[in-house]
């Protein structure tokens, strides 16, 4: 009896772990559209993702919910994607909070500059399909990035095709804004390719997409980020939310660099955490 009983709380333990983490295709039926890339996915050994073509989607679902919800772009250029300490490596942080949690493993544009939009705009459908099942208020899901993801989930912030993939809110952690000069150079041309047109340029340039309709922004930066222009990117697009009266909380450290994410060696992460906590709790609800 008690081998049956330990067997049955095995089965019950495993029951719920995949119940609450899960990885699922975005477009399971295919995407819309193709961003060229074939082969399989390239790891270079720390869990730095690239040559995406069929993208992901990675659930963590709090146990006990609080009914928001946040997807996370991790970041990598445009060119693949750092999974851990942008991406998984968030989930228990957010879950204890009763968030439940997704990293979006997106397509590499590889100059197809609608593709991670694209399923960005999926990625919040699926979330909002299944939100009765998964316990999540539909009108409590944000979108976050780091570095290019940080791009992308501003893209989604301030692109959006339609009211069902607005996100309720933005999460950004040293983003990539602007693709005008001052930017990061390997995620312009990933994205549009060498030559791309204004109008394409003008389009991604997200500091001049803010609207009075824009989702709120939690923004993070550090004052030393030599990779990606903290005044023409992070700081440009918080100024453009304060002239079009929407909430923005922004967030200097005075070192850490770049793509520092959830890492522990980031000597300001007790703080971001902190403040992160707070501004959920208190403007999310």
């Amino acid at each position: 009896m008690k081998k049956v009983l330990s067997l049955f709380l095995i089965l019950c333990a495993v029951t719920m772990h995949a119940q609450n983490k899960m990885i699922l295709p975005l477009w399971p039926d295919g995407a819309p559209n193709d961003n060229g890339l074939k082969g399989e996915v390239t790891d270079r050994g720390d869990k730095f993702i690239g040559n995406i073509s069929s993208p992901r989607l990675h659930v963590f679902l709090a146990k006990n919910p609080n009914g928001k919800a946040v997807i996370m772009c991790p970041g990598g250029g445009y060119a693949g994607v750092m999974m851990t300490y942008e991406g998984t490596d968030m989930a228990d942080w957010y879950n204890a909070q009763g968030i439940s949690y997704f990293v979006l493993e997106y397509r590499m544009p590889n100059g197809h500059y609608d593709v991670p939009l694209s399923d960005a705009e999926q990625a919040i459908r699926m979330v909002r399909e299944h939100a009765d099942e998964w316990k999540i208020n539909k009108r409590a899901v944000g979108i976050s990035g780091a570095s290019a993801g940080g791009h992308l989930a501003a893209s989604l912030g301030t692109l959006y095709s339609s009211e069902e993939t607005r996100p309720d809110f933005q999460i950004l952690f040293y983003p990539v804004i602007t693709m005008k000069t001052n930017t990061h150079g390997g995620s312009r041309t990933n994205l549009m390719g060498k030559n791309p047109k204004a109008e394409t340029v003008a389009r991604f340039t997200l500091e001049e997409q803010v609207t009075p309709n824009t989702p709120p922004a939690f923004i993070m930066l550090s004052a030393d980020d030599k990779v990606v222009p903290v005044i023409e990117n992070g700081i440009a697009y918080a100024k453009a939310f304060i002239k079009k009266d929407v909430p923005v909380s922004l967030h200097l450290y005075p070192i850490g660099g770049h793509g520092w994410g959830f890492k522990d060696a980031f000597v300001y992460k007790q703080q971001w955490t902190n403040e992160l906590e707070k501004w959920l709790r208190e403007t999310v609800k």
